[in-house]
């Protein structure tokens, strides 16, 4: 084929795909000043998912940050001609449990100065006439929410992206993605270098993968694995039956509990919904995606047969729908995730991002996504904390298809229930394992999952040993057991062992391994061999980007163990950031190493009988040991705040040691405990949590972590806390990053012991709301509820607080932490 005259030979960043999402990259990478921008697409614009959307946007979402992003998304569609119509949103409630769950929406909307308001089944009628109050308990009500046109948004985009000097090619398929896999210093898998098209190649520095629900298809051209699905996702069109007075419209309504939603059409209806029958959609023998190559701009045959239970739901909220006539049936491809969240990043190929997986909210989110990847791509990583978000969550066993296709089908379909903490997902369990899994589960295990780990919330043999009487009233009490009380006070006044295999371990060696870390982390962690270090690893806004214990084994040899879920986001942290010299290593080793925890006042009792090696090493040190039959390494490491070990051995050496172990203590009342005891135990000891407490947007100050970094600077975000970026260089022992901090995580005590927090609840000083809790939860030691919440810096210590729990505010006060064993006595022991 002959080249097109205007299509260049080079570009700094080439965009795939010409939906909404990669126009509104292109738009924000203007407004960031990036001229030197090429976006592709495989025939025009909108021609994949986008131009069938149905165009709702809802501001309130289930995260912090991805609620900034709508809100952003918001502020942008009110600027551009895009058909944007601010309608307001209803969303109804009608059971008791979903009725709570509005609640606590209203209550988290106000740290976000969301005007969400709680209104009546009469209300909600008012400003959406066409409904029946029918079984609606209550509803809430956004007035800033609001729908639009996906076609004239994307050309919006696409215009002002131009108008900004990007290039934009439609009719060009991308056929390659040129990779060099020359060098990726630390276990990279290369770099990318330009992308090949039907009519020629096109050198760049990055490419972005905003293909749609080609995404995946498109990344294998890289070798990189996007975990999305196509789902067929339905809505009708109904003719006009109303007369509309000028400027007035309809709200947006959600009936979650009927699986439906609608908008206005003009003087007609739009009305879709989440099916319990889903549809994913072309797939191969071996589930894998294989979208026809002529599939654009199309949509697939009507299927009335999988709609009629959201067609006869709809005709019970909306009465009218049994009259009017249907003008069409839409039924079309959308990319769904694993857990319905987008996907974004940098991929394990340097210089290649991806911006997929819409879940059929892009157009609600497409301003903010725009805004996050552009200023990711020009500044090498986010302004704002994307975990929920970020590709690197999805670790190794998402590159089964049909494990990633399980996980999907199972969030589509149940897209609208709710999520009560502790709510475990089904599909494609049991998966990852520990070697003390067969034990576990005879000895009564109740599993959670994480990362595809089977994990031991609690023993519900434990139950009866536990307290009825404590299940914490509401949500917090849906998913518990009495046995996590009794795992808990196990722990306090005995022992306990807990498995903890999930864990991701990381191993950093080589030459240059002990110089590499002191320029991640902020703590000192290249000290004598058998030191552990618990560090951070900071972004340049002095964010934390890691949290996690480092262990110096060998010379050359460093032992990283990081939460079960953040293996593949931290070891991808760490790999950017090593040498292409090859003097660094950086590997995950989880499945090398079962971990066991024995804490408890009885743990050395427990353990010294079954060693010859001593045990009075320190406290944040390492030895080799046997212990048994099996060799051990012992850290002397604790996230419960008592005396005891987390043991790793080899693998196929972890049934033996958890049998040993369990028949050692059994005379010392040793209790087998799982993860809810745990969260428990640490809260009391106000251990954080990444993620929750601590996350990209708090620096170590703010998060309470300052006696972990180190004052002489020398690592990576050191400027931004007010510290010196060399060695040595402008140390000070009031850095202006501690000096001067807006917010700090506090401790918050309850006044009502079973009224719990379960993150996100606003918290309140005399009637303004000051910030909102990270994470809460019961202490049974100290016998009260515990909540942990980012405050004004200046707010002092024994001041009263108020904390909304389900429409309540709940009396609390700032307390100084921790409140179990203050001094660290017990884990000197």
């Amino acid at each position: 084929m002959v080249r097109p005259r205007e299509l260049p030979d080079r570009a700094r960043v080439v965009i795939i795909g010409g939906g909404v999402g990669g126009a509104s990259i292109a738009h924000h990478l203007a407004k960031l000043g990036e001229r030197d921008v090429v976006l592709l697409d495989r025939n025009e614009l909108t021609s994949g998912s986008t131009f069938h959307s149905a165009g709702l946007v809802g501001q309130l979402r289930s995260s912090v940050s991805l609620t900034r992003m709508m809100m952003d998304s918001v502020e942008l569609y009110r600027t551009l001609d895009c058909g944007w119509v601010q309608c307001g949103g209803i969303r109804l409630a009608c059971t008791p449990e979903r009725e709570q769950e509005v609640l606590r929406q209203v209550a988290w909307a106000k740290t976000f100065g969301l005007p969400l308001e709680l209104i009546s089944a009469e209300q909600a009628r008012e400003l959406f006439p066409l409904m029946s109050t029918d079984g609606v308990r209550c509803a809430s009500y956004l007035p800033s929410d609001g729908y639009l046109d996906p076609s004239l948004l994307t050309t919006a985009l696409a215009d002002s992206a131009r108008a900004g000097g990007c290039r934009i090619f439609t009719h060009t398929r991308v056929t390659g993605i040129d990779v060099d896999r020359s060098g990726g210093g630390g276990g990279e898998r290369g770099r990318v270098r330009g992308v090949q098209t039907e009519w020629g190649s096109i050198e760049a520095e990055v490419v972005v993968d905003a293909g749609g629900m080609f995404a995946a298809e498109i990344a294998r051209l890289a070798g990189v694995r996007v975990p999305i699905v196509p789902f067929a996702h339905e809505y009708l069109v109904t003719q006009p039956f109303r007369e509309r007075a000028s400027g007035e419209h309809l709200p947006t309504l959600r009936d979650p509990d009927l699986l439906i939603y609608f908008r206005e059409e003009g003087g007609g209806l739009i009305m879709g919904g989440y099916e319990r029958a889903s549809a994913p959609w072309a797939l191969d023998a071996h589930l894998l995606d294989a979208i026809p190559s002529d599939f654009n701009g199309r949509l697939l045959e009507e299927d009335w047969p999988r709609f009629e239970e959201i067609a006869a739901n709809s005709r019970r909220r909306v009465p009218v729908m049994d009259e009017i006539t249907v003008t069409k049936l839409i039924n079309g491809p959308e990319a769904f995730t694993p857990d319905n969240e987008f996907c974004l990043g940098e991929s394990e190929v340097r210089g290649l991002f991806v911006a997929a997986g819409f879940c059929a909210h892009g157009l609600a989110g497409a301003g903010g996504i725009g805004k996050v990847m552009a200023e990711w791509i020009l500044e090498g990583e986010p302004a704002i904390d994307v975990w929920e978000m970020d590709i690197r969550r999805f670790g190794a066993h998402f590159r089964s298809p049909s494990y990633t296709l399980k996980r999907t089908q199972e969030v589509y379909e149940t897209y609208y229930d709710i999520r009560y903490p502790g709510h475990e997902r089904l599909a494609g369990r049991p998966l990852r394992t520990s070697s003390a899994y067969p034990w576990h589960a005879e000895h009564g295990a109740a599993f959670g999952e994480k990362s595809g780990w089977e994990r031991v919330n609690w023993y519900q043999s434990n139950a009866e040993a536990g307290d009825e009487s404590l299940r914490p009233r509401g949500w917090a009490g849906m998913h518990w057991s009495p046995a996590i009380g009794a795992e808990h006070r196990g722990t306090r006044e005995r022992a306990g062992l807990f498995d903890e295999s999930s864990f991701s371990k990381l191993e950093v060696a080589g030459p240059g391994a002990a110089e590499f870390l002191q320029r991640l982390c902020d703590n000192d962690v290249a000290r004598d061999v058998g030191a552990i270090t618990y560090t951070q690893m900071l972004n340049r806004r002095g964010g934390i980007e890691c949290d996690f214990t480092v262990t110096r084994v060998e010379e050359q040899l460093f032992s990283i163990v990081t939460g079960t879920a953040f293996g593949n986001h931290d070891l991808s942290w760490i790999r950017r950031h090593a040498p292409g010299d090859g003097s660094v290593r950086c590997t995950d080793v989880t499945a090398r190493w079962a971990c066991f925890a024995l804490w408890g006042p009885r743990a050395r009792d427990i353990l010294a009988p079954l060693t010859d090696d001593p045990l009075e090493f320190p406290y944040m040190h390492m030895r080799e040991l046997a212990v048994g039959d099996v060799p051990v390494r012992a850290l002397r490491v604790t996230f419960v705040g008592e005396l005891g070990w987390e043991l790793y051995c080899p693998t196929e050496y972890g049934a033996g040691l958890w049998r040993t172990l369990w028949q050692a203590g059994r005379e010392h009342g040793l209790v087998a405990g799982g993860y809810r005891a745990i969260d428990s135990l640490r809260l009391e000891k106000g251990y954080r949590v990444w993620a929750a407490d601590v996350t990209p947007d708090e620096t170590p100050y703010e998060a309470g972590l300052g006696f972990c970094v180190r004052k002489q600077g020398g690592f990576i975000g050191a400027p931004a806390l007010g510290l010196g970026a060399g060695s040595g260089a402008g140390a000070s022992e009031s850095p202006a990053g501690a000096a001067q901090l807006d917010k700090r995580l506090r401790c918050i005590v309850l006044e009502d012991p079973r009224s719990v927090a379960l993150g996100n609840e606003p918290v309140r000083i005399d009637g303004d709301v000051v910030g909102r809790v990270t994470s809460g939860g019961y202490g049974y030691t100290v016998e009260r509820s515990i909540a942990y919440a980012y405050v004004p810096a200046d707010v002092e210590l024994g001041t009263t607080v108020e904390v909304d729990v389900f429409g309540e505010w709940v009396r609390g006060l700032l307390t100084r932490e921790p409140l179990f064993d203050p001094k660290g006595e017990r884990v000197r022991q």
